[in-house]
C-alpha cells in the first residue's frame, strides 16, 4: 500500500469513528484503538479517544490522554477546549478555566468555549467574569451552525422544527444564553408566555449584561400587563445604554400604557429629532398625541409618517380612525395608487382598504366604501383563527355553571371594595360615551380598557392544571372565599398604576369583560357593572368598519359578528335572571334621545349624586384611549344612529345571523329564539 493510500485509509477510519462518537462512544473508542495500533500517537486519533472516554463518563481516562497531548500540541485550540471540558467534568474548575482561556486566546471565535468558560467561572464564584464570558458567547454565537439552522426555521415560521433544534441543542448546552433567548422568542410567539418569562429570567441570571435579552424581557412584561416591572427593566437598560433608541421607544410605549402621555410625547419628540425618517415612531407619536387630545399635532405626525413611507397602511388607517378627520381627493388618489402596487404586504393592504372605506363613506360612495371594508375584513379574517361555534360553546358553559345557586353558595366571598366601574358590551356600542360621562363626575376617574381581568383568567387557566375544555371556569369554581378575596385585591393592586387622581371610583372599559361577569361578581361583589348596548345593526356594522389593533377576532365577518352579538345578548339575559338588578343597561339610542334622564339613571345606579359636568362631558380634557376619542369630545349627535342604513343592501348576512335578537331589540327574545338561524 502506498503512503497516500495508507493516509487515506486512516482518514476514512477517523471519520467513521467521529460518526460513531455521536451514537455509540464505546464502539468509537474501540475503532480509535484499532487506528492507534496502526498509527501510534496519531494526534487526531488520540483526541477522538479522549472524546469517546469523556462521552462515557470516564473523565480520568480522557484526561490521561489529553494532558500529554495538549503539552505536545500547545497551539491546537480545540484540544485546549476539550482539555478544559475534561477538567471541568472532574470538578477541577480553576484548571478548566485556564485551559478554556488558552483555547480562546488561540481562537477567540469559539462560541461554545466562551459558554463553557462562563459556566466554570460561575462555578468558582466569579459571577462578573461569567457574565462577560456569556456575552462573548452571544457575540460569537451567530456563527454557530446549530443556532443558524434554528434561527432560519424560526424566521420561516417552521415552529416545530425550530423547537426541535433548540431543545436538542439545549440538552447538550443548557447554559447557551443565545439559544435560551431564541427559545424564549419561540415560546412567546406561540403564546407560552410563562415559559418565555422563565427562559428570559434564566438568561439574565446567567448573563445580566445581555441587553438584547433584557429588552425582550421588558417587552414580554409589558405585553403581559406588568408595566411597572417592565419600566424597572427598561431603566436598567437605559442606565447601561442611555441613548439606545429601542429602549427609549419601549419606555414611551409603556408610559402610554400607564397613562403618562406627556412624558411619552416628549420621549417620542426627542427620538424623532434624531431619527426624522422613522415612520413607525411618527405613527406612535401620533397615537400618543391623539389620546392626549392634541388632534392637530396627531394629524401632522401621521402625515410625517406617510411622507417617509407612502405605502404605510397603518398610518393611513390612523388618520381614518380619528373619525372626525376627512380625506381630500389627493389622499384618495394616493391610497388607490398604493393599493395598485403588487409589492404591498398584507397588513399595509388591509389597512389601506379600511382607510379607503372610510374615505369613500365620507364622500357618500357607499357601494365603493363597502367593497373596501369587505376586502379589508376578508384579508384580516384570513389571518386569524376564530370559530363562532367555540364562542357559543363557551357562553353555553357559562350559562350552565353560573346559576343562582352557584352564586348563593359563594355569597359573602370576594373583596368588599367598590372602586371599579366595569363598562361591558360590544365594541362600538357607546361605551366610550358612557365612560366620558361618568369620568366627568368628581368622584370617578376614567382609565382605559384595562387588561387585568384577562390576566386573571390566564392565571386561573394555569392553575387548573388539567385538560378540561373550560379550565378557567373550573378553577374559579374551586376557589374558597379567601382565594376569591385575594383575586379582588390583586385586581385593585395591579390597576392602581392607572389611577392618577384621588377619585374613589375608577372605570375599566374593557368591553369583552361581559364574558367574565361571573368572575367579577365573585371577586369584587360591590363593583358596579354597566352594560352598553346599541342597535345590533348599527353596533355590528360599526365594528365591521373598524380595524382593531388587537383582539375582537369575531368582528371581521358579518355572520360571525351577528352570532357574537346573539351570544352576548343571551349571556347578559342570563345574568339578569340569576343576578337580578346587578347590571345596569344603557341603551345608546335612549341616551341620544334623553341624555339627561339616562345620565341621572346611570348616576343613581352608581350611587353618585348628579353633577352638571356629566352633561358637559365633551369639555372633559382627559386622555381617551379608544377609536371614539374624537367623537366624545363633541356634544351628543344623532348622525351615527342610522348611519348603517346606507349599507343595508349588503348587510343581509348580518341581518340573518342576528335573527330574533334584531327583531326584538331593545327587548330580548325568549331564550329559545335567541339561537334561531344559528348557522346562516
Amino acid at each position: 500500500m502506498t503512503a497516500a493510500a495508507a493516509t487515506g485509509s486512516v482518514e476514512q477510519a477517523l471519520a467513521h469513528a467521529e460518526r460513531l462518537l455521536v451514537r455509540d462512544p464505546a464502539l468509537a473508542e474501540e475503532q480509535v484503538g484499532e487506528i492507534l495500533k496502526a498509527v501510534p500517537g496519531h494526534p487526531a486519533a488520540l483526541r477522538l479517544l479522549a472524546a469517546a472516554r469523556a462521552a462515557q463518563g470516564n473523565g480520568v481516562g480522557a484526561l490521561a490522554v489529553l494532558e500529554p497531548l495538549a503539552a505536545s500540541q500547545p497551539a491546537w485550540a480545540m484540544l485546549q477546549f476539550e482539555l478544559g471540558l475534561a477538567l471541568a467534568q472532574l470538578g477541577r474548575y480553576a484548571e478548566a478555566v485556564s485551559a478554556m482561556r488558552r483555547a480562546l486566546t488561540l481562537k477567540p471565535d469559539l462560541p461554545q468555549a466562551w459558554r463553557v468558560l462562563a459556566d466554570q467561572l460561575h462555578a468558582i464564584g466569579d459571577v462578573d467574569g461569567a457574565g462577560e464570558a456569556y456575552l462573548n458567547h452571544v457575540r460569537h454565537a451567530a456563527a454557530d451552525p446549530r443556532l443558524i439552522a434554528a434561527g432560519a426555521a424560526l424566521a420561516d415560521e417552521r415552529i416545530p422544527a425550530a423547537e426541535g433544534l433548540l431543545r436538542q441543542h439545549l440538552r447538550e448546552a443548557p447554559t447557551d444564553v443565545a439559544a435560551i433567548r431564541m427559545f424564549a422568542e419561540l415560546a412567546a410567539r406561540v403564546g407560552r408566555t410563562d415559559e418565555a418569562r422563565q427562559l428570559l429570567e434564566r438568561c439574565l441570571e446567567l448573563a445580566p449584561g445581555f441587553h438584547a435579552a433584557r429588552q425582550n424581557y421588558a417587552l414580554l412584561l409589558h405585553r403581559s400587563n406588568q408595566p411597572e416591572q417592565a419600566l424597572v427593566e427598561i431603566e436598567r437598560l437605559l442606565a447601561a445604554e442611555p441613548g439606545h433608541p429601542a429602549h427609549r421607544n419601549l419606555k414611551a410605549v409603556v408610559l402610554c400604557r400607564i397613562g403618562d402621555y406627556h412624558t411619552a410625547i416628549d420621549l417620542y419628540a426627542d427620538l424623532l429629532a434624531e431619527y426624522p425618517d422613522n415612520a413607525p415612531v411618527w405613527m406612535s407619536y401620533g397615537h400618543a398625541l391623539k389620546t392626549a387630545g392634541l388632534t392637530g399635532r396627531a394629524i401632522d405626525a401621521y402625515r410625517r409618517a406617510l411622507a417617509s413611507a407612502p405605502s404605510f397602511g397603518e398610518a393611513w388607517w390612523s388618520l381614518a380612525n380619528l373619525k372626525t378627520f376627512r380625506f381630500g381627493g389627493d389622499d384618495v388618489a394616493t391610497m388607490r395608487a398604493q393599493l395598485a402596487r403588487t409589492d404591498l404586504s398584507d397588513d399595509d393592504r388591509l389597512h389601506l382598504d379600511f382607510a379607503l372605506g372610510k374615505a369613500l363613506e365620507d364622500a357618500g360612495d357607499y357601494a365603493g366604501s363597502f367593497r373596501h371594508y369587505a376586502a379589508g375584513n376578508a384579508r384580516r379574517r384570513a389571518q386569524l383563527r376564530y370559530d363562532a361555534d367555540e364562542t357559543h360553546a363557551r357562553v353555553e358553559h357559562i350559562r350552565r355553571q353560573y346559576t343562582r345557586e352557584f352564586f348563593a353558595e359563594r355569597a359573602g366571598s370576594g373583596c368588599d371594595a367598590r372602586d371599579p366601574i366595569f363598562i361591558v358590551g360590544l365594541p362600538r356600542s357607546g361605551s366610550t360615551l358612557i365612560e366620558q360621562i361618568l369620568s366627568s363626575h368628581s368622584q370617578v376617574e376614567g382609565t382605559m380598557e384595562l387588561p387585568e381581568i384577562t390576566s386573571i383568567t390566564r392565571l386561573l387557566r394555569e392553575q387548573a392544571g388539567d385538560d378540561s375544555p373550560m379550565p378557567y371556569h373550573d378553577a374559579l369554581a374551586r376557589l374558597d372565599p379567601d382565594a376569591l378575596r385575594e383575586l379582588g385585591e390583586r385586581y385593585l393592586a395591579h390597576t392602581r398604576i392607572q389611577r392618577k387622581t384621588a377619585a374613589p371610583l375608577f372605570i375599566d372599559k374593557m368591553p369583552n369583560n361581559f364574558m367574565h361577569i361571573g368572575l367579577i361578581q365573585l371577586m369584587l361583589p360591590n363593583a358596579i357593572i354597566i352594560d352598553a348596548r346599541r342597535h345590533p345593526m348599527a353596533c355590528c356594522f360599526s365594528g365591521f368598519k373598524q380595524h382593531f389593533a388587537r383582539g375582537q377576532s369575531f368582528s371581521y365577518s358579518l355572520s360571525d359578528m351577528g352570532r357574537y352579538y346573539r351570544d352576548y345578548v343571551a349571556l347578559m339575559a342570563h345574568y339578569d335572571a340569576v343576578l337580578p338588578g346587578r347590571v345596569h343597561r344603557v341603551i345608546y339610542e335612549r341616551m341620544v334621545d334623553d341624555t339627561e334622564g339616562e345620565v341621572r339613571r346611570l348616576l343613581a345606579h352608581c350611587r353618585l349624586p348628579f353633577e352638571e359636568a356629566c352633561l358637559r362631558f365633551f369639555e372633559n380634557a382627559r386622555p381617551v384611549r379608544t377609536a371614539s376619542s374624537e367623537q366624545v369630545r363633541r356634544p351628543i349627535y344623532r348622525e351615527s344612529v342610522e348611519q348603517w342604513r346606507h349599507y343595508a343592501p349588503w348587510l343581509e348576512p348580518l341581518e340573518q345571523s342576528l335573527g330574533a335578537v334584531l327583531r326584538a331589540y331593545p327587548a330580548v327574545p325568549q331564550d329559545g329564539e335567541v339561537w334561531q338561524h344559528r348557522n346562516p
